[in-house]
């Protein structure tokens, strides 16, 4: 359980109202496990901190460490490491197709140039990546969308000063996205 507030002054009322609900609930919690007043930290994989949700650096660390996959279990490790900093990486689906390829070729393994491209590619973007926060009420917010052969997707981005925060997108599938906007 997270209770996280970027005014700390409202922080303590915050506490309050999750502490009447576990009482309400006759939930309990772990005393060993609680930490307050914390700034930032590893939370289910997440490095959240007073500016937003962060990718957890030692997860990118793993992928820019990898060497070129040499068999279809060490795709699949790839696939599943960027399964999990997906929120993170605009377009992942577009960017990972020459991953999942090769794997739909089970019987032989081909790691062919167009997968060793998209991988260098994939090092290069994890490298820079940007920060997740709620977005201000009043700000301009900017919408992109991608739309590509394999998944239509959205991404929602405020420009500040030096760099860009992303706020959290949701892969959409083409039918359901009239109803999203």
């Amino acid at each position: 359980m997270l209770v996280k507030r970027k005014e700390a002054r409202d922080h303590i009322a915050d506490l309050e109202e999750m502490f009447s609900i576990l009482r309400k609930y006759q939930l309990k919690l772990n005393p060993g496990k609680c930490a307050f007043e914390v700034q930032g930290g590893c939370f289910l994989g997440l490095m959240v901190t007073q500016r937003g949700i962060e990718v957890n650096p030692l997860k990118i660390k793993v992928v820019l460490d990898m060497k070129a996959p040499t068999n279809v279990n060490e795709v699949q490790r790839l696939t599943g490491r960027i399964a999990a900093l997906s929120r993170f990486i605009s377009k992942a689906a577009e960017k990972n197709l020459p991953f999942f390829k090769v794997l739909r070729k089970a019987k032989k393994f081909e790691w062919a140039t167009s997968c060793e491209q998209a991988f260098k590619e994939l090092k290069k973007y994890l490298a820079g990546l940007s920060l997740l926060v709620k977005p201000i009420q009043g700000d301009t917010l900017y919408v992109y969308l991608s739309n590509c052969l394999s998944k239509l997707a959205s991404a929602l981005e405020e420009f500040l000063r030096s760099h860009t925060i992303h706020h959290p997108n949701t892969p959409k599938n083409p039918s359901h996205v009239v109803l999203d906007m």
